[in-house]
């Protein structure tokens, strides 16, 4: 599954309208607008919005687009099956950048009843990292952790790891490979460096078909980064050529988590300083204060007289992408630091004091696991579960 935190979103307010949500180009100089035209999926209403769960990424438009919205929120007001896929790719400790698209399933999870898919692409890290398999073995080990602390309901939550559960991964994987050329992957994906890579789109779409398959025809929404839609759309091509009980998967497109040094995205895989779900609260306090860009000014005087940008203040961003889930607080904050009452320092702590109550909340229930293996087994596919994925994918069974 796409593993949104290599480039999670936010930035500066758009211009919108009163009922269709269409953002132009932001501040750090991506053109949402165009990107959704060239994708060829829809902004979001208003309405839509209102019938989503309520969560500050989906009021504050850090999710800004989608593809069939209204065909999930009608399964999900029906009481029908619906799903949620996310996942992570476990190429490092898991920062900041993950908090979003996790805790945002769990919030779809507890208002809706989604039953919610979390794959973790460990054979991906080997073809797109320079990582081998002890390395990532113990990222995912790592991560699972992580996954587990969330808080997800075993009954309606499947944990499935690619070369863990490669016994219905790959044979899915397989059938969806034989229909798709070399052409169409690097149409999507460009030039692959390895055959693994050129691979990896089925085991992509596989994932993104799953809950379908385990659990029968029903609207799936996978809330991604806009940059990461080209997996959607393969998966999306393959659900309406072949002749599978399923639907072409939905999505939830979101704008970019820039890094603590400015705008860009957030990645765990570059040298860029990240806030991680372990860090505890005064590493988080160094790591902000040492390395977050401000939009303030560079005298204390000047800041008072002209105020700072939060379009540009990473602080700013990270409270308006998650940490302040007050609307009132937030707009009382950036009020006050455009007005220069509030000084650059002062808004850096209280983004430590936020972001460091959740990591806080989130370390406690990940003390709390007991053995990894034990705390897993509820959220595994069954046995009755894999086969059916199999048969509805027309996998034979093995002799």
């Amino acid at each position: 599954m796409p593993h949104q935190p290599e480039s999670t979103p936010t930035d500066a307010q758009p211009q919108e309208s009163s009922e269709t949500h269409a953002p132009t180009a932001a501040a750090d100089g991506t053109d949402y607008a165009k990107l959704i035209d060239q994708f060829g999926a829809d902004p979001l209403t208003d309405t839509q919005i209102d019938r989503l769960p309520d969560h500050p990424a989906i009021r504050r438009r850090t999710f800004y687009a989608g593809r069939d919205v209204d065909r999930y929120l009608a399964a999900a007001a029906a009481g029908d099956p619906h799903a949620i896929v996310t996942g992570v790719g476990p190429s490092g400790s898991l920062h900041l950048g993950h908090v979003l698209p996790l805790y945002l399933a769990k919030r779809f999870q507890d208002a809706t009843g989604a039953t919610v898919y979390l794959p973790l692409s460990d054979d991906e890290k080997l073809f797109s990292r320079d990582l081998d398999f002890e390395t990532i073995g113990e990222y995912t080990r790592e991560n699972l952790r992580d996954v587990l602390a969330v808080g997800f309901d075993p009954e309606r939550t499947r944990i499935v790891v690619d070369t863990a559960d490669a016994d219905v991964i790959y044979p899915i994987a397989a059938s969806l490979a034989a229909r798709l050329t070399p052409a169409t992957v690097e149409a999507v994906y460009g030039e692959s460096d390895n055959v693994g890579m050129g691979f990896y789109p089925a085991v992509q779409a596989t994932h993104l078909l799953l809950p379908q398959l385990v659990g029968g025809r029903q609207p799936t929404l996978v809330p991604i980064a806009v940059d990461q839609d080209p997996h959607v759309r393969v998966s999306r091509d393959l659900a309406d050529a072949e002749a599978l009980p399923v639907e072409k998967p939905g999505a939830l497109l979101s704008r970019f988590l820039p890094g603590l040094d400015g705008p860009g995205k957030l990645s765990s895989s570059d040298d860029a300083p990240t806030i991680e779900l372990t860090d505890d609260r005064a590493t988080v306090a160094e790591t902000i204060r040492t390395h977050a860009y401000t939009g303030g000014r560079a005298t204390v005087a000047e800041h008072r007289e002209r105020g700072g940008d939060p379009t540009v203040d990473i602080p700013f961003q990270y409270l308006r992408y998650l940490f302040e889930p007050d609307d009132d607080e937030l707009a009382r904050i950036e009020r006050a630091y455009r007005e220069g009452d509030l000084l650059s320092g002062e808004l850096k702590q209280l983004a430590i004091d936020r972001i460091a109550d959740v990591l806080e909340a989130h370390q406690v229930r990940r003390k709390a696991l007991g053995n990894l293996s034990d705390e897993l087994e509820p959220y595994r596919l069954t046995a009755a579960e894999r086969r059916r994925a199999l048969d509805a994918a027309g996998v034979p069974q093995a002799p």
